[in-house]
């Protein structure tokens, strides 16, 4: 009983490598690790290293290993280390993928890394971007036409690889001398291009994503300017070019379905001829087979848009020497005017939540009850109207209650204020000689 405790105890507790982040993209998904075939002993293992780096090995040592694992692996001289990312049957076909086509003997694998080798890895890992510093000025003082985009040292710190990037050839064998001196290490140069140095950096592209070289792409095919041609994209170096200053990757994701899609549609250099004029090419909505035609090669005039269709009619008439009265379809009937999108729940309003401003009543803006700021009548007014003119008929019909209201207006006459204005001793109110207050004389 206590065992069975024990043993759930330790499958529910929590494993880092489960949730490890996933820093880069060489990332693999291990979707064999759950079959039956996947089980069997395998001794091949995937290791990376920095970012961009992979190396396979065997495990001939039989050590129990997990994807996560920190270990130490074979290197000339000395060991490296790196995180296990890969085992069982799916890491030859990841060698048939990115391995050389040469067989090479494989290296092997040392052991799970140690507290002193991980303390010697982080050391040699702190130095990289100073010593990329320091070999930026040598080159420079050495008048050698490169750059040092990036530095990676091995895991014992005895061996740093130095990536470079250069238009030429250059011959840096000065410049290994005097790395060598100053760092006290072996050093081993690589050239890369510019799409690999911007794969390494990373940014953010136009688009508010991460670079696709730095996300996920691992092997660079050529742009060219035609798969912008083929798009209708302007051909503005400014935009057409990435963070690298080359053609944008992207270019070639969505080539292929223009390509495809322009093969449906007419030639842009066929001129369609009817009885009043010739028409040119202007534009085409390649998707929906839409193409638009001009009178004129050089300005937009006497647009028509017609579909792939019909041009494909008209040229065919052309070359038998007929020429249609119109462009357009003779039958074809202008399209119904599509209706706007009508927000009738107001949803889509980015203010409908605010609170909105009662105005004042009796104000020189404001609007009666009976209709809306267009001035169109309401539901509401509408049903105002109808009570108060069912309210005048009763009135009308009764006349006694409207004699006796006449009666009861004319008895009770409105009172007048009237306006208090200051009076001399000899004046009344109404400004006439006030001999009410003189004193009675006797007779």
């Amino acid at each position: 009983m206590d065992n069975s405790i024990n043993d759930n105890i330790e499958k529910s507790e929590f494993d880092a490598r489960e949730y490890r982040r996933k820093e880069t993209k060489l990332e693999v998904y291990d979707w064999l690790k759950d079959l039956p075939e996947a089980q069997q002993e395998n001794d091949l293992v995937e290791v990376r290293f920095k970012n961009t780096r992979k190396g396979y090995y065997r495990n001939t040592a039989h050590i129990k290993l997990e994807v996560g694992d920190i270990v130490a692996v074979e290197a000339s001289p000395g060991h490296d280390i790196g995180e296990v990312t890969l085992m069982g049957h799916l890491v030859p076909l990841q060698m048939r993928k990115h391995a050389p086509k040469h067989e090479v003997e494989l290296k092997r694998v040392y052991r799970k890394a140690k507290p002193i080798d991980i303390e010697k890895y982080e050391e040699a890992k702190a130095r990289e971007h100073s010593t990329m510093i320091r070999a930026r000025k040598i080159a420079e003082e050495l008048g050698l036409n490169m750059k040092i985009g990036d530095v990676e040292y091995q895991g014992d710190g005895n061996k740093a690889i130095f990536y470079y990037i250069a238009d030429d050839r250059v011959d840096f064998r000065q410049l290994i001398k005097v790395l060598a001196d100053v760092f006290k290490v072996r050093i081993e140069m690589k050239q890369i291009g510019v799409r690999q140095e911007a794969g390494r950096i990373g940014g953010i592209g136009p688009c508010g994503r991460e670079l696709c070289c730095a996300g996920w792409m691992t092997n660079f095919v050529s742009v060219a300017t035609s798969a912008a041609r083929y798009q209708d994209i302007s051909l503005n170096p400014q935009k057409l070019a990435g963070q690298c200053a080359k053609l944008k990757c992207c270019l070639n994701f969505e080539v292929d379905a223009y390509v495809e899609a322009r093969k449906k549609m007419p030639s842009k250099e066929i001129e369609l001829e009817t009885k009043d004029n010739i028409y040119y090419f202007f534009k085409a909505d390649i998707f929906a087979r839409k193409i638009t035609y001009s009178t004129d090669k050089a300005i937009p005039a006497n647009l028509i848009t017609i579909d792939a269709g019909r041009a494909f009619e008209i040229i065919a008439l052309n070359r038998r020497g007929i020429k249609p009265d119109r462009l357009e379809r003779d039958s074809q009937q202008k399209d119904a005017p599509r209706k706007e999108y009508q927000d009738v729940v107001g949803q889509d309003s980015l203010t409908r939540f605010d609170k909105q401003k009662r105005k004042k009543k009796g104000g020189n803006n404001a609007q009666p009850h009976n209709r809306n700021e267009k001035g169109e009548r309401t539901e509401r007014g509408e049903r105002n109207e109808q009570r108060s003119e069912r309210n005048e008929r009763r009135r009308n019909n009764n006349p006694q209650n409207n004699n006796g209201n006449i009666a009861q207006n004319n008895t009770n006459p409105p009172h007048k204020k009237r306006r208090f204005t200051p009076s001399n001793n000899n004046t009344n109110n109404e400004g006439r000689p006030n001999n009410e207050n003189k004193p009675k004389t006797e007779q």
